[in-house]
């Protein structure tokens, strides 16, 4: 085997748990470069200052004596572990993913383990191929599936539904962006529509026809979804919820 100590790591996806790995790893004496196109603003946060932030996959690829996988499997990330992504790490390279197997070519991985291009491989997604291969490690994957994770994600689950029924704030949506604002008011308004030009405007437009006045406001969308949360200085009507209602391009609205 060999130190981690003074080698660099490469974590690909600087989310909840790659900023968790990465703050960890500096205090075991690691170099730690990542690489995340969009990291969100709260995992930013989390993050030492001493994490270096790469221009891009490959230049990671090619400066980590480790690398670990933090991302979704999405068709952006589909085997991006290949022969070609391999071919720019360095010889015994050492991979970890803990990430989905979706977005790890095994074959490839173990043509380059059988070469020597590739030291190790490390898993809790093993597949047939895997299985019984001497520089594979392979792990039960059990994440999500502890005690405590499971009551976590309870938890957590109850703890977001009624910050959305009570403020309107969504976070950990399938389909709906992370939108969420502190109450400015005890008058708040959301309602989400097409993500195409003018809906906010017109919306805008009907609230000013009231009289009422938008004390702050968020607005974020998630590819053909955009969702607004409002606060307003008056109470919000009937009359006012349904003409929003019937503005082109609207697709719900709430008064909280």
């Amino acid at each position: 085997g060999s130190e981690i100590y003074g080698k660099t790591l490469g974590i690909v996806g600087l989310g909840a748990i790659g900023s968790l790995v990465a703050n960890m790893a500096l205090d075991l004496g690691m170099r730690v470069i990542g690489y995340d196109p969009a990291i969100s603003v709260e995992a930013a946060w989390r993050l030492s200052s001493r994490v270096e932030k790469m221009p891009s996959l490959d230049a990671l690829l090619r400066e980590a004596d480790y690398i670990t996988l933090h991302v979704p499997a999405i068709e952006a990330t589909r085997n991006m572990i290949n022969s070609g992504s391999i071919s720019r790490m360095k010889n015994g390279i050492k991979l970890l993913n803990f990430a989905r197997k979706e977005i790890v070519d095994a074959n490839d991985v173990i043509s380059a383990l059988d070469t020597g291009k590739m030291g190790g491989y490390v898993t809790d997604f093993p597949t047939p191929e895997l299985i019984g291969h001497p520089k594979v490690l392979p792990m039960p994957h059990i994440g999500a599936s502890t005690g405590e994770a499971e009551d976590n994600c309870a938890v957590m689950a109850a703890d977001q539904l009624i910050d959305f029924l009570e403020n309107g704030n969504i976070k950990n949506s399938v389909n709906l962006p992370d939108t969420s604002m502190a109450r400015g008011s005890d008058f708040r308004l959301t309602f989400s529509n097409s993500n195409v030009p003018n809906v906010l405007s017109s919306v805008l437009a009907q609230i000013s026809v009231t009289g009422a006045n938008v004390i702050d406001l968020v607005n974020q969308s998630r590819n053909e979804i955009a969702y607004n949360i409002m606060d307003l200085d008056q109470p919000v009507t009937d009359e006012l919820l349904d003409v929003i209602s019937n503005l082109e391009g609207v697709i719900r609205v709430r008064r909280i």
